[in-house]
């Protein structure tokens, strides 16, 4: 359908040119200073376009549209996305819960009340296809590179450089989309407001992906690989942020990563293959090829032999000692450091972590054990979640067979720390070290000295009336001795367990909150997958391993062999299939907090991780009475215990608990009904599709 004389809204009207606009720039600053400020107030394109510099400040207020992960804010004309009304895309997996009410996870997505309606604008997924400021990027982006050639003070090779970092950011706007929504209507141009119709179809899956991969190689040429700090124009402070050739190149491997995945790439739709969106291929390709597999591992193969001739600056970051908080310091500087390595391209808003920043998404956790909420981001990892790391030698977790301290499930319980008695008590973390880094659990110090990485201060007491967790999970009447899972709203350990990725203490406080959208260990990940995908098993498992000896832990192969209980129950490392769901929970354990696990259920089409029961967990504190038998002490260990010199607590035992505040809408399903498959997709919203500029809804919606 074509509309006559009329400008459409959403999509097209954003592409509009030639029009008055408010700086974008002001009071946008990367590090510590980026680049001085654009003049203020509404200015036009030609006064924007006649300076160099205003130009340069014109390409910086494009990174601040870029998607930032982290819900943060609560204010009006900010992206969907970073409002903590929504809520992260981890809150819908199967490794967290969240406990806000409030939260759009609550409503939406655990009681199955998102629509397509659009309803006075606050019925948006996750990314929000109309209010994420996505369209806004890519018509400005359109806008310098149509204007750029006009611009005095620039050199050619500024000029190929600054239209390479545009692509970029449209080519990363639309992977943002695309990973939640399937093909796109695809803008390749500006409008002038002048054209007599508009019709900008939905593009295939395929061709959606194909769109992005073309920009990014065309981007590649013009990009330095690093910002390496060697000269002026290269340093890391001032430039931190912005795309690379890297960059670039990880970001086109996730897209064919995507394209070559189940939901795409299949024999068979992902719905019923009766819908008019798969019917198009617009949500799948039509069809199974083992080539766009190929492609994929080309990508990686490509990125890493780059990567090697600019001498492996892309690397992991390397732990100074093999104690478990050697480990786990190295593994958390790896993507929280300005300067690391290990982060191929990260995203920033303005503001920082302060006492000031009322709405940073440190403030409404209280990460530093005095903050006694909101906690609008109670996060609350789940017990599914922590039964994916594995014990510290690479072990995988299981609950039947303890190598520790006796029987795990019952009375005097270990699951995280090993404490050996003698003349001094010795305490030492007995999991994989990046559990601690993803999950706050029972025992473990609030913090870890910034620089040093020891840990500091106080444990947490996550047991029933422990000073931190309260009855935030579970309370117990002395009396009758019944326990009552309690699970409460904005309760920080809700699930007995809390978040702690991106909350990293007091040192951190005061810091621009980096939100990393791709990195080193990611690409290891994917290019592990892919030669799985393509056959090359053993190879797959080395790019695995090298993930997991970074935080001490030995190999996938070794873990299996040294594990005490039923093998017929652990992945089969010798297939495609085992190693691939080996790969995928791996991928978990490594990359909290960062969208993947989301995108790993939707591409692999994992309704079952959508219907599955989820648990927390109870953990009561035990002590030896007058008889010598173990019995709760349902009580505090700060303050009189600790103050009469009686020692930390270490015998535990534990109950797990259904989650059920709320218990999700899908649990009620089977994991092949549709009423499950629809969310493999998000909804457009109504109000688009009914401008009839060619959108059309995907299957169930």
């Amino acid at each position: 359908m074509k509309l006559h004389h009329k400008i459409i809204s959403g999509v097209v009207a954003l592409m509009i040119g030639s029009m008055a606009f408010t700086a974008c720039t002001d009071d946008i600053k990367f590090g510590d200073a980026f680049i001085e400020k654009t003049p203020g107030g509404t200015v036009s394109l030609d006064t924007v376009f006649s300076s160099a510099e205003y130009t340069k400040q014109f390409l910086v207020g494009l990174y601040v549209l870029q998607y930032y992960g982290l819900p943060f804010k609560n204010a009006t004309g900010a992206p969907w996305s970073v409002s903590y009304w929504n809520s992260k895309m981890d809150a819908m997996t199967d490794c967290y819960q969240q406990h806000f009410s409030g939260g759009g996870a609550f409503g939406k997505y655990y009681g199955g009340l998102l629509t397509s309606a659009d309803i006075g604008n606050t019925d948006h997924p996750l990314i929000s296809y109309t209010h994420d400021f996505v369209w806004e990027t890519i018509r400005r982006c359109y806008l310098l590179m149509d204007n750029i050639d006009n611009v005095p003070g620039l050199t050619d090779a500024e000029k190929k450089n600054m239209i390479a970092q545009a692509k970029c950011l449209v080519a990363a706007r639309y992977f943002d989309l695309y990973s939640i929504y399937g093909g796109l209507p695809i803008i390749d141009h500006t409008f002038t407001g002048l054209e007599g119709t508009y019709e900008v179809p939905r593009a295939t899956a395929e061709k959606t992906a194909n769109f992005m991969v073309n920009l990014l190689d065309e981007a590649i040429p013009d990009l330095r690989w690093a910002y390496n700090g060697n000269t002026i124009d290269t340093d890391a402070e001032n430039n931190t942020g912005r795309w690379t050739a890297a960059a670039a190149m990880a970001l086109k491997a996730k897209i064919l990563l995507f394209n070559a995945s189940p939901l795409y790439n299949d024999a068979q739709g992902y719905y019923n293959s009766t819908t008019q969106a798969e019917k198009d291929s617009l949500v799948w390709h039509g069809d199974f090829k083992q080539a766009r597999w190929e492609r994929a591992l080309k990508a990686c193969e490509d990125f890493m032999n780059r990567n090697a001739q600019e001498g492996n600056w892309y690397q992991l970051n390397q732990a100074t000692g093999t104690a478990p908080e050697d480990y786990r310091q190295a593994y958390r500087m790896g993507y929280i450091y300005q300067g690391s390595r290990e982060i191929i391209h990260c995203t920033r808003v303005t503001g920082t972590t302060s006492a000031k920043a009322s709405y940073q998404w440190a403030n409404f956790v209280g990460p530093f054990g005095t903050s006694k909420g909101p906690y609008r981001h109670s996060y609350n990892p789940t017990e599914e979640y922590v039964e994916m790391f594995p014990w510290k030698d690479g072990r995988p977790f299981n609950w039947e067979v303890d190598s520790i301290n006796g029987n795990i499930g019952g009375q005097n319980g270990q699951l995280f720390y090993k404490w050996t008695k003698g003349k001094v008590t010795k305490k030492e973390a007995s999991r994989d070290p990046r559990l601690y880094e993803n999950a706050i659990v029972c025992s473990q110090t609030l913090s870890l000295n910034w620089t040093t990485g020891k840990p500091e201060g106080d444990v947490y007491e996550l047991w029933v009336n422990g000073e931190h967790e309260g009855t935030d999970a579970a309370a117990v009447d002395e009396k009758t001795g019944e326990i009552k899972v309690m699970e409460k709203d904005l309760g920080r350990f809700a699930t007995g367990y809390g978040v702690i990725k991106y909350y990293l203490g007091q040192e951190y406080f005061g810091k621009y909150t980096q939100w990393v959208y791709l990195s080193y260990d990611e690409m290891l990940l994917m290019y592990a997958e892919c030669l799985a995908q393509c056959g090359q098993l053993d190879k797959a498992i080395q790019q695995v391993d090298l993930v997991r000896a970074r935080v001490g832990l030995k190999g996938l192969k070794y873990g299996q062999a040294a594990y005490k209980g039923d093998k017929s129950k652990l992945p089969n490392l010798g297939t495609k299939e085992g190693l691939i769901e080996d790969i995928l929970r791996e991928r978990a354990c490594e990359l909290g907090m960062s969208n993947n696990r989301y995108y790993d259920m939707i591409r692999y089409k994992r309704t079952d991780w959508m219907t599955k029961k989820l648990h927390g967990l109870i953990t009561f504190r035990m002590m030896l009475n007058s008889k010598r038998e173990l019995i709760q002490n349902n009580s505090a260990y700060i303050g009189t215990d600790k103050d009469a010199g009686k020692e930390e607590p270490y015998m535990f035992s534990y109950l797990k608990f259904q989650i059920q505040n709320p218990a999700r809408h899908l649990w009620n399903y089977a994991s092949d009904d549709l009423e499950v498959k629809k969310w493999l997709l998000m909804p457009f919203p109504l109000s688009e599709i009914n401008k009839g500029y060619g959108l059309v809804q995907n299957p169930g919606w």
